[in-house]
């Protein structure tokens, strides 16, 4: 502590208790009180954990050379990338100056929830090894007593890791009961030990929507499809569809039936990526980080409140998000941006509909001849339903936008008109096909 410093500890602190709250691997945790007589937890980094930790990643980057090599398991597994990985969340851990302002983040991204906090990091006594924070003085999850609001902090626990995982894409990796606090007087839940978190990318975060939707709806044919856009296998030829999506109705089928306080979401997500795994379709190895950290949250909500639904939240403030996401500040621009993503994704989903039928190369179905009447009817289809999504999508923003008080009164006639216009264009169209009794090139 004292090199870490620079002066002696007596200079920054009135006392520090020597026996430890928590002991690991890595530090330890000490109770101790500033000069300023305010009260603080100290995390001291032990001084041979990094040689420890190096020990530990060499021996298992040897493993992971030499088994990733086999080439039935580098078919099935990316194991340097899933290795790459966990060194890289573990040297992490090992600067504390990283856990400051994990902390400062995680902080920001609970602004929405009164019910969560994260202790104050003090930031003069930030160092790599030495962390300093507000000593929360609560007790166990688990000591909360029963109640509306137990189950309001168990709702915005759960909430809060959608919004992390799902919105944000920077997420507290360990959130297991042991990393959280309860303040009674304060009647607030701390998440602590910041020191593990994971990222995830804008579109595994999107595909990840979809999945939780598709479990929500218990859709295993959709289930497949999103599993092979995480895999990126959505274009190999050998993987047998009518087996996989079996399986993965099979697993969703065993859930089915099970009771809300049954079904465990990160044992879920493992069990399906077992299942891809067996039909040569591995998810992301950032996935794994992910999975630990539902199951965590999940197990860890379920001592909170143990009759709440996962599935239900998820579902529900998904769908709060994506309306607060379309008319926040009733910003036209935001409006027209947001409805030009959703038309190209549209035309996205169509060319996956071309490549299903064979109009296109790719993943399925694989042909030796090109059916221009087939593939002249698939355009005319998708540019008509295109044009119906988009005059519906525009009718729904003008009807949204007129109900908000934030909202200038030109905003929903702007989008009034845009879906009166692409009526008009939709029928325009289907009154021409009508006119020459075969599909347009």
């Amino acid at each position: 502590m004292e090199q870490d410093l620079g002066v002696p500890w007596e200079d920054v602190f009135e006392t520090i208790d020597p026996r430890s709250l928590a002991a690991g691997t890595i530090a330890q945790v000490h109770r101790a009180s500033l000069a300023s007589g305010e009260k603080v937890v100290i995390k001291v980094q032990r001084p041979d954990a990094k040689d420890l930790i190096e020990q530990d990643l060499a021996l298992l980057k040897l493993f992971a050379k030499t088994v990733g090599e086999q080439p039935r398991v580098k078919q099935l597994i990316d194991v340097p990338a899933v290795f790459e990985h966990l060194s890289s969340s573990l040297h992490q851990e090992l600067d504390f100056r990283l856990e400051a302002r994990n902390a400062e983040r995680i902080r920001g991204a609970l602004a929405g929830f009164p019910r969560l906090a994260v202790p104050r990091i003090y930031a003069n006594y930030a160092t790599s090894r030495l962390l300093v924070m507000q000593d929360v003085g609560g007790v166990a999850a688990s000591e909360i007593p029963v109640g509306n609001p137990r189950k309001e902090t168990a709702r915005q626990f759960l909430e809060s890791f959608y919004q992390q995982i799902l919105i944000d894409g920077f997420f507290h990796a360990d959130p297991h009961p042991g990393n959280l606090m309860w303040q009674p007087l304060e009647e607030r839940l701390y998440f602590l030990d910041l020191g593990m978190v994971g990222e995830v990318g804008e579109e595994t975060r999107e595909l990840m929507i979809l999945l939780l939707m598709a479990l929500w709806q218990n859709d295993a044919s959709f289930l497949t499809e999103v599993t092979l856009m995480l895999s990126g296998a959505t274009h190999r030829s050998d993987l047998d569809m009518e087996a996989f999506k079996s399986e993965i109705h099979d697993l969703l089928a065993r859930y089915r039936g099970a009771s809300i306080k049954d079904i465990q979401l990160g044992p879920l997500l493992q069990s399906m990526s077992d299942v891809s795994f067996h039909h040569g379709v591995p998810l992301p190895a950032s996935l794994t980080l992910t999975t630990k950290a539902l199951a965590q949250m999940q197990q860890a909500a379920a001592q909170l409140d143990p009759e709440i639904d996962p599935f239900e939240v998820a579902g529900r403030f998904l769908t709060r998000s994506l309306v607060r996401r379309m008319v926040a500040k009733g910003d036209a621009r935001t409006l027209f941006y947001e409805s030009q993503k959703l038309k190209i994704r549209v035309t996205r989903v169509f060319e996956a509909v071309e490549r299903l039928v064979g109009v296109r190369p790719g993943h399925k179905l694989e042909v030796n001849f090109r059916g221009t009447s087939l593939e002249r009817t698939v355009r005319s289809a998708s540019r008509q339903l295109a044009l119906g999504f988009t005059a519906g999508f525009a009718m729904l923003a003008s009807a949204v936008t007129a109900t908000s008080e934030r909202v200038t009164g030109w905003v929903p006639v702007a989008f009034g008109i845009a879906s009166a216009v692409f009526t008009l264009a939709l029928v325009a169209d289907l009154w021409l096909l009508k006119g020459r009794n075969t599909w347009p090139k």
